[in-house]
């Protein structure tokens, strides 16, 4: 399925045309398995195609209505809760975890130090000094976000809060999901993220967990990624198992359709107001959230990767929780080639949206075959490089 806007005013269709061309000739090289990819601009959809397969193996093709795992695109959401919980008071960057979940000092006196300092705002920027695992209890039980929250309360600080940029996959957004369902006083993060995302936005096939419901449309994660390195097949594929009916991880745990997490962009593309004029985020704390708040750090994860590669060494280029373009050359999921403020989230080796706020373009790429991560950053480098050159 491809749907091309041949009058679009402000895209170049034949630009646009050489996106779909690029991804079916990686598809071809079984690079990954297929894609569904929406470019637009102003609000207007130029392009809009599921592309080769859900599942390769199968054979099953792409379709519009294919349902994905986000992975860490996940993360997205619960940063946008946190900033709601912010413009209505019920939270601040301040506002500390124990202050939240008491329970996060641990109950050991002597493995409290700097527990009592972490806050929201170290929390948004991955500054919080924990410890960057993926996995703070076994893969079984990753779903429980009562026995996660329990884990991440027994870990130590490995660097002083608020000084060293080191991405965490798990431990901060399982804290701050956690934060925003006690303020919100929800019977659980999933409920919080439906009443106040999900249902306001419009976004009606977008859950937290796998609805058994919807087993037929879901896209199982399939690695294309050596068993060596930082995360192997096994800990990308049994997140098919882990991501359940009923499962709650607010950093991982998200499931969509390409055209609702395009619905999300265009909310952030508007300045966090609704279709229906609602606003959901106060333009304040979303223009600070869109600007870059980790100065002239590095991110140690991409940091160590771009030098074992060679790689000029990027900026960590955090905003509240987003990630941003930032200025520079390095390479980047967002490419060079669009404007410094332009924000979104990524999942590993699959699944990326940003927005650029200088040319008003939303781009949304969710694809199937998971990629080893340098390779898909070169992959999403690419393919927003060709989104941007699409805007006339």
């Amino acid at each position: 399925m491809v749907t091309l806007d041949t009058e679009h005013p402000a895209l170049d269709a034949h630009a646009l045309e050489r996106i779909v061309d690029t991804i079916e000739r990686d598809i071809e090289a079984e690079r990954y398995d297929g894609a569904h990819i929406i470019v637009a601009r102003n609000g207007r959809i130029g392009l809009d195609a599921a592309i080769g397969y859900a599942e390769r193996a199968s054979e099953r093709p792409a379709a519009a209505d294919d349902i994905y795992r986000l992975l860490s695109l996940t993360k997205t959401f619960t940063n946008v809760l946190t900033l709601q919980a912010i413009s209505d008071g019920a939270l601040a960057l301040s506002t500390k975890v124990i202050d939240v979940i008491p329970e996060f000092l641990g109950p050991d006196r002597f493995r409290t130090a700097r527990k009592d300092k972490i806050n929201v705002g170290h929390l948004l920027t991955h500054r919080a000094g924990l410890p960057a695992t993926p996995t703070p209890v076994p893969y079984e039980r990753l779903g429980n976000l009562d026995e996660v929250i329990s884990a991440i309360s027994q870990l130590d600080v490995v660097t002083e809060p608020g000084t060293v940029v080191n991405y965490s996959p798990t431990v901060n957004h399982a804290l701050l999901g956690e934060m925003v369902r006690r303020v919100r006083g929800a019977t659980s993060y999933s409920a919080v993220v439906d009443e106040y995302l999900f249902a306001p936005i419009g976004m009606k096939s977008t859950f937290i967990g796998a609805p058994k419901a919807m087993a037929d449309r879901l896209v199982p994660l399939r690695a294309y990624i050596p068993d060596v390195g930082w995360l192997n097949r096994h800990d990308v594929e049994v997140m098919n198992d882990v991501i359940s009916e009923g499962s709650e991880l607010p950093w991982v745990g998200g499931l969509a359709t390409a055209g609702d997490v395009h619905r999300f962009a265009e909310f952030l593309r508007r300045g966090g107001v609704t279709d229906d004029g609602r606003r959901l985020v106060s333009a304040a704390v979303l223009d600070v959230a869109t600007t870059v708040q980790t100065g002239d750090s590095e991110n140690d994860l991409y940091a160590a990767m771009a030098r074992a590669l060679g790689w000029d060494v990027p900026k960590a280029n955090f905003g509240l929780g987003f990630s941003l373009s930032g200025s520079g050359l390095a390479p980047g999921f967002f490419s060079p080639f669009t404007s410094p403020r332009t924000h979104g989230n990524y999942g590993a080796g699959s699944t990326l949206y940003w927005v650029d706020p200088a040319s008003q373009t939303t781009f949304v790429c969710l694809t199937a075959g998971v990629m080893e991560e340098s390779a898909n950053l070169l992959r999403f480098q690419k393919l927003s490089t060709l989104a941007a050159s699409a805007a006339i």
